[in-house]
C-alpha cells in the first residue's frame, strides 16, 4: 500500500510538471512569434514593396508590433504615418508602458524635426516653422510627467525642449496697475519707515 501512495505522488508531481512545460512551451512560441512580427514591423520595406513603405502596422497587430513599425517609420522620416501609429497607441487617462514610450517617441520626434528644419541647431532661436514643434514635444514631454514624475528621460527632454523656446515669466511685480501694499512698522532702535 505505501509503494502505491509514493507512485501516485510521484505520478501526479510529473503531471503537474508535464503541464507547466506545455505551459511554458506554449507560452515561448507566443513570445517568439511576436519577436518574429516586431522584427518584421521594424524592418525596412524592400524597393519592390515601395507602396507599403509608408505605411503603419495594422490595427489588428499586436501593440508591440505597431510601436516598432511607428518607430520605424519616424526613423525613415514618414512622420506623419508614424504620428498616426503613436497616436492610436496612447490611450488617454491611462498610460501603460506602451503608451508611454509612444508619448516619449512621439515628441523626441517633434524635437528632432524641430532641430532639423532649424539651420543653427540648437543654437538657434525659434523660427515660425520649428516654435510650434518644440511646443508640441513639450507637451508630450508634460503629459509623460504628469503620469510619471520620475521620468528623467522625459524630464531631460522637456529641459533642453525649454532652452530652445523659453517660456515667459509673467512679471507680476512689474505691472504698475498691481496695488502694493505698504504698512507702517516701528522698531525699537530703528528709525521709522516703509517694508514692503
Amino acid at each position: 500500500m505505501r509503494r502505491l501512495s509514493v507512485h501516485g505522488v510521484f505520478a501526479a508531481a510529473a503531471a503537474v510538471c508535464a503541464g507547466v512545460l506545455l505551459w511554458q512551451g506554449l507560452h515561448w512560441r507566443q513570445v517568439v512569434a511576436l519577436n518574429e512580427a516586431v522584427a518584421a514591423a521594424a524592418r525596412p520595406p524592400a524597393e519592390k514593396d515601395a507602396e507599403k513603405k509608408d505605411a503603419p502596422a495594422p490595427r489588428d497587430a499586436p501593440r508591440e508590433v505597431r510601436l516598432a513599425r511607428a518607430i520605424a517609420l519616424a526613423q525613415a522620416g514618414a512622420h506623419d504615418a508614424a504620428f498616426k501609429s503613436y497616436s492610436g497607441l496612447i490611450q488617454p487617462g491611462a498610460l501603460d508602458a506602451l503608451g508611454r514610450q509612444a508619448q516619449f517617441n512621439l515628441g523626441n520626434m517633434y524635437l528632432r524635426q524641430a532641430l532639423a528644419a532649424s539651420p543653427g541647431g540648437d543654437a538657434a532661436a525659434p523660427s515660425a516653422e520649428t516654435a510650434p514643434l518644440i511646443e508640441l514635444a513639450k507637451q508630450r514631454y508634460r503629459d509623460l510627467l504628469r503620469a510619471d514624475p520620475g521620468d528623467w528621460d522625459a524630464r531631460y527632454n522637456l529641459e533642453r525642449a525649454l532652452r530652445l523656446a523659453p517660456e515667459e515669466q509673467e512679471a507680476y511685480a512689474e505691472d504698475p496697475n498691481v496695488p502694493v501694499e505698504r504698512r507702517r512698522v516701528q522698531l525699537r532702535g530703528m528709525d521709522p519707515g516703509d517694508l514692503p
